[in-house]
């Protein structure tokens, strides 16, 4: 029964912990996408795991080194990309692989995987602890007020970041913020499915979302509703059918991006994207 389920304190706090992972990636996610950054989180994810290394490796705590050093690596996906002509998916390449040479270096240095590095790699939501939950709550809601407050600005840098300047914004200092609050949204969310699945959460439900072809804040619902059912359902299914939490949550969004394709092609969804232009006016 899924009320004696609920009974388990380490099933709530997975599947408070996994709603808050899941509206934050989603949210996050639909900007990354628009701004064709899909594989930040890939980047930022692999940048975090030698964050995570040299945590081990010196014996503190991984996750607040993980929360240094992939904000580190994303000022500098940032700053690289301005002061160079290298491309978005270009520089966030040089970010992944710098970091995960940082990682294997620093795990063979100190006698190879633990059994923490393979709860960051695939994920361990089912054993989060109670300060690990609170935390993920007060850190997602955290990056969802300042998206709430900073959305108009966000969308300007979005679709028009020359646009943006002539409208006065300090385009500068706004993607810098903007790849924090990315860099968080990684670090934060890798407990529910891993360093190695985290740019599945942020890409797929968006993915999904975009297909029915409404405007930014319509898609962003739809694409927290998605991520949300894929977690709660992937969190459930694991237990019931002792299947790892973080490959049964990607499975599902990835089922439900399928699924959105399917009902596309058969009419039920009309075959139009995002206008850009009207979804900026929309929320302005």
């Amino acid at each position: 029964m899924i009320s004696d389920v609920l009974s388990y304190g380490f099933m709530q706090k997975a599947l408070i912990a996994g709603i808050a992972v899941a509206i934050i990636c989603s949210f996050m996610g639909t900007f990354l996408v628009l701004r064709r950054y899909s594989l930040f989180g890939d980047g930022i994810a692999h940048v975090s795991f030698g964050g995570i290394s040299i945590g081990l490796f010196l014996g503190v705590a991984p996750l607040w080194t993980a929360f240094v050093v992939a904000i580190l690596g994303g000022l500098g996906l940032q700053k690289l990309r301005q002061s160079t002509k290298i491309s978005g998916d270009a520089a966030v390449a040089v970010t992944l692989v710098s970091g995960l040479a940082i990682g294997v270096i620093l795990i063979s240095a100190s006698g190879g995987f633990s059994a923490d590095l393979f709860s960051f790699l695939f994920g361990s939501i089912l054993l989060i602890s109670l300060e690990d939950t609170a935390l993920i709550i007060a850190i997602s809601a955290g990056i969802v007020v300042i998206l709430l407050a900073l959305q108009k600005q966000f969308l300007h840098l979005t679709f028009n970041e020359e646009q943006a300047k002539i409208a006065g914004l300090n385009v500068t200092a706004l993607n810098y913020v903007f790849v924090v609050l990315a860099a968080v949204t990684v670090v934060t969310s890798m407990r529910l499915v891993g360093i190695l699945l985290i740019s599945a959460l942020i890409v797929i439900p968006n993915i999904s979302a975009m297909m029915f072809g409404r405007g930014f804040k319509k898609t962003v619902g739809i694409s927290i509703t998605m991520s949300i059912f894929s977690v709660v359902t992937g969190i459930f299914l694991s237990y019931y059918l002792n299947l790892a939490p973080s490959g049964t949550i990607v499975i599902i969004t990835v089922a439900l991006l399928l699924g959105t394709l399917a009902a596309r092609s058969a009419g039920l969804i009309s075959k139009t994207s995002i206008n850009i232009p009207s979804t900026i006016s929309h929320n302005s």
